[in-house]
């Protein structure tokens, strides 16, 4: 079963003295990306929430917050008096104003407002580490739907390039027969005489080179590995990946060799639908 990398998970917790909530968002990525907002206080914890999220997430550009919303009356910032009032004296020694006038521009001065560094209350921490877990069970709920419907998508795109694969088989035949008499008829209009054996074995030789039997065969064989693969228990977006090249590959061949019109617009109908799968494979973990 396959999983996005897009994906997102909110958990919110209900403390005392204030509400937080947990926000994980993720977008596609060749490797892990995380980026962690969160208030100073609980910045001791963020060297072991990245291996958390790093264990349990594994690939994608990850934004990781923590919002901290105050919801008694329980703040750490307080005024510093003695520095205020010393703002307003000196301010009234330069202007005239009214005292609120004055208060207001001497609270904006440095040191008007003293913010008491807070310690972790570890029970506190443990329910939000709890609340943590659950965003990133959600998100990682969110990444299973999202691997679904990929999923879906993929296996409607393999087989139509099996489909289309079926189709190339089919006029493969009616392809060889006409590189064979356009060559005849080319050897005719020269109005030489030839050695009709010398003639057939240059035309096999030349038809061999045509030939796309290997191509198909190992095409058919990736497309089958391709779905065992989304089958699989594990997510490996690298490894679809690199089946999805091989894929390229023998199409890109089938399509060179092919000399055949009918042919060549199967092809592009191959590549076209290759290429959207290429580029939802960048979305697999």
């Amino acid at each position: 079963m396959i999983h996005s990398m897009t994906g997102y998970g909110k958990s919110v917790v209900q403390l005392p003295t204030k509400k937080i909530t947990i926000e994980l968002k993720s977008l596609n990525s060749k490797n892990l990306d995380l980026n962690a907002r969160m208030p100073s206080i609980y910045r001791e914890k963020e060297l072991s929430l990245r291996k958390v999220i790093a264990k349990e997430l594994i690939r994608g550009k990850v934004d990781f917050s923590i919002y901290v919303e105050t919801t008694a009356e329980d703040t750490s910032t307080k005024i510093n008096t003695p520095v205020v009032k010393q703002y307003m004296k000196q301010l009234k020694e330069v202007t005239a104003g009214e005292d609120i006038e004055l208060l207001k521009m001497a609270v904006r001065f440095p040191d008007a407002l003293n913010t008491e560094r807070e310690e972790i209350d570890e029970n506190e921490w443990k329910a939000i580490e709890a609340e943590i877990h659950n965003a990133i069970k959600s998100i990682k709920n969110y990444r299973l739907d999202e691997g679904k419907f990929l999923e879906s998508d993929f296996k409607e795109r393999v087989a139509t390039i099996e489909d289309l694969l079926e189709k190339v088989i089919a006029i493969d035949p009616e392809r060889i027969e006409g590189v064979r008499e356009r060559l005849r008829k080319g050897v005719e209009e020269l109005r030489e005489k030839y050695d009709e054996n010398r003639f057939e074995q240059e035309l096999v030789y030349y038809i061999e080179k045509y030939d796309i039997t290997e191509e198909k065969v190992r095409l058919k064989n990736h497309l089958n590995y391709f779905v065992e693969s989304l089958d699989s228990k594990d997510s490996n977006g690298k490894k679809l990946g690199f089946i999805g090249q091989e894929m390229g590959r023998e199409i890109n061949t089938i399509g060179s060799k092919s000399n055949y019109a009918p042919m060549q617009q199967l092809v592009v109908q191959m590549k076209d639908e290759l290429e959207k799968i290429k580029e939802q494979l960048l979305n697999v973990l």
